[in-house]
């Protein structure tokens, strides 16, 4: 098709609690046999329809170049070059999996993913094992339409088993989830510790009765160092990780990411993040204040060379002074 067609569901209409815009369901076709449910305002479903109109374009332009032609800061898409430099879905998949599995002794079924963004996790959920649903929330409809495009459409029919939410990740869920999660440290937007703690309440009180939150934190003493770090992705191009200003009293950092290319040119500040370097003491406080009674932590191994991390979680009760490290914090409800 070479227009969006949205086909509406009046008999689908929800009004949020307080001060909540009005959402409407709407049946989105992506192309072949994939379509999905998307919820959200007016403007929010004619702002998608923009985006993955002009997505669909670009997209059909790159794509007749192989990746290494199109990496220059002109062509580049940053959206991809995102998955392939931070993202491992399969791997975070079944971390998920196993640490719901090793509460409940059962498999997770329904799951959601916070700031969701291009939802490569809830279609990588929804991919690597039958008769499971998916749900994702995210306000910006840039990244949710680029993600429906490039993750969603090639799920097929099984697009059909995740719906999207252009909204608030503090609404409540659609299907209460047997495992909810905040990826990629997203959740550091709120700043303010009553904020955190209101939107823990929210997952808490939104979970199915045996239902477990997962999110991930990194720290460490280089975190609150300005400084870059480099890292060469396969495919011929540089992650640049920016830790561009941190200001103590605050606790509060301004990070960004860029790429080059060995083209010599860079995608400077492709990505930027305002957020408060939150301490893993603080998140599993504000984590108890919202309700969760136990929050276990899990900490990355180390890898062969001694110094970077394996992608291993394990539990842990007190980690180890290491200069950057990154773990996980389950909730369970």
């Amino acid at each position: 098709m070479s227009q969006v067609e949205i086909i509406p569901q009046p008999s689908v209409r929800k009004t949020m609690p307080g001060a909540m815009p009005m959402r409407e369901s709407r049946e989105l076709e992506l192309g072949g046999s994939a379509s999905l449910t998307i919820d959200a305002d007016a403007e929010g479903h004619a702002a998608l329809a923009r985006k993955l109109d002009k997505v669909r374009k670009q997209r059909t332009s790159l794509e007749r170049r192989p990746l290494k032609k199109r990496l220059t800061a002109k062509l580049a898409d940053k959206h991809e070059l995102y998955q392939l430099s931070v993202q491992s879905p399969e791997e975070d998949v079944a971390f998920l999996r196993k640490v719901y599995k090793g509460y409940r002794k059962k498999k997770a079924r329904h799951f959601r993913e916070d700031f969701c963004g291009t939802a490569l996790l809830a279609s990588t959920w929804v991919r690597t094992k039958s008769g499971c649903t998916a749900e994702g929330y995210d306000i910006d409809p840039d990244p949710v339409a680029w993600g429906l495009n490039q993750n969603l459409r090639a799920l097929g029919e099984d697009a059909s088993k995740v719906r999207l939410v252009l909204g608030d990740v503090r609404e409540p869920s659609r299907k209460a989830p047997d495992v909810r999660c905040a990826q990629n440290f997203s959740y550091w937007c709120f700043t303010e510790r009553a904020e955190m703690v209101a939107y823990f309440r929210s997952v808490f009180e939104d979970l199915a009765d045996d239902g477990v939150f997962v999110c991930d934190l990194h720290g460490g003493s280089e975190t609150q160092e300005e400084m870059e770090e480099e890292r060469e992705i396969t495919g011929g191009f540089t992650y640049v990780w920016d830790q561009y200003r941190y200001w103590p009293i605050q606790a509060a950092v301004q990070n960004h990411i860029h790429f080059r290319f060995e083209d010599g040119t860079e995608l400077y500040r492709a990505f930027t993040y305002d957020w408060r370097l939150w301490s893993l003491t603080e998140i599993r406080d504000c984590l108890h204040d919202a309700g969760f009674q136990q929050v276990d932590a899990y900490w990355e191994g180390t890898a062969s060379d001694g110094e970077s991390g394996n992608g291993k979680f394990t539990l842990a009760k007190r980690g180890e002074a290491d200069l950057s490290w990154i773990a996980y914090l389950a909730a369970v409800k």
